[in-house]
């Protein structure tokens, strides 16, 4: 059945700017590119399909499109919520929309927040401590090395090879740094060595479902109506030493297409499982709907130990970059297919077909 659907998102070139502004602020927001290849794909799938900016201009664009359903990319521009501003407009107007609700969107920015719910459900994630002052005193349980970063950012941003640090000098400055550059408190945690892995995830939790991972059930219970995309790695290659064997911003955006990524990436079977049940036992703590994508480290010194490191209940969906959509086409997903996967579970969700 066909559809009217607003592709709602955030355009770089649409992004206001302002003085100061770090180079790399708007990274995590789309391409007009991007927004092309999502509505070409749900044109495929036989729906009507109207762009309209995520800003201050969207109330009155919605009124007069009069939309059966968004399909929901928006980032936000300002504030510790932001990628939960459309959402909640969203629900004032009681439009349907793709993908996680406004608690989750604004639980989900917040990378500590996060992991103290991770925390809180026995969740395997790095031991971290929240810095609001440059001069505060390190947590005695955190030792050296340490991973510096914002604690409301995406797509790499504030992140580079100096963001693995190894002494209080290098600490403080870095922290320093990122307060500086994004008037946010700074996240920092325990660095997990070893190979970074993402998981995507497509689909709902069968109700009903509470926001807990349940006691004394086998995994499948725990992952029913969630379709896992084959676990990606991202391979530094040549490039590891200068980008400090971290996926830093530079290599998630200069670096993209040189960047090595293995998708299926090369594991074990019962370490897959493993990630499979992480990945949904974050995607139900969190409260996501429809589509996410959850990030790992495999501890080295520990087995390959797989922590958490976060979840993006809005991932990427640039044609041919962005992890989501290279996993996918693991699974013989192409891009428009994959669009209409995350269209389809809405829908589903809302009683709509």
């Amino acid at each position: 059945m066909p559809f009217h659907v607003a592709l709602l998102a955030n355009l770089k070139d649409n992004a206001p700017s302002f003085s100061g502004m770090p180079p790399d602020y708007w990274a995590d927001l789309d391409s007009t590119r991007t927004m092309e290849a999502i509505a070409g794909g749900l044109r495929q799938g036989g729906h009507r399909v109207t762009f309209l900016e995520g800003d201050l201009s969207l109330p009155k664009g919605l009124a007069q499109v009069r939309p059966d359903i968004c399909f929901n990319i928006c980032e936000g521009h300002f504030g510790d919520s932001r990628e939960a501003h459309i959402p909640a407009l969203l629900e004032m107007l009681r439009l349907p929309y793709t993908g996680s609700k406004v608690l989750a969107l604004a639980l989900t920015l917040d990378k500590p927040m996060t992991k103290r719910v991770l925390t809180y459900h026995g969740l395997p994630t790095p031991a971290f401590q929240v810095f609001e002052r440059a001069s505060e005193a390190l947590d005695e349980g955190l030792t050296f090395p340490l991973f510096v970063k914002p604690s409301r950012q995406g797509t790499g941003m504030g992140i580079s090879a100096q963001s693995v640090v190894y002494d209080e000098g290098q600490l403080r400055q870095q922290v320093s740094q990122l307060l500086a550059d994004y008037q946010e408190p700074v996240l920092v945690e325990h660095f997990v060595a070893g190979r970074d892995i993402t998981v995507g995830v497509v689909g709902n939790l069968v109700p009903p479902v509470a926001w807990r991972v349940p006691q004394n059930e086998e995994a499948p219970r725990i992952w029913r109506g969630l379709r896992f995309l084959p676990p990606l790695e991202i391979i530094l290659g040549e490039y590891a030493q200068e980008e400090g064997g971290i996926y830093t911003h530079r290599a998630k955006v200069d670096l993209a297409d040189k960047i090595i990524y293995d998708s299926p990436a090369d594991l074990d079977p019962e370490l897959v499982e493993e990630l499979n049940w992480l990945a949904a036992a974050t995607f139900r703590v969190t409260g996501c709907l429809d589509v996410a994508r959850v990030d790992f480290r495999l501890d080295e010194s520990d087995g390959n130990k797989p922590y958490i490191l976060e979840i993006n209940p809005l991932p990427g969906l640039a044609p041919e970059i962005s992890d989501l959509v290279i996993e996918a086409a693991a699974a013989g997903i192409d891009h428009g297919e994959l669009v209409n996967l995350i269209l389809n579970e809405a829908l589903e969700r809302y009683g709509m077909i």
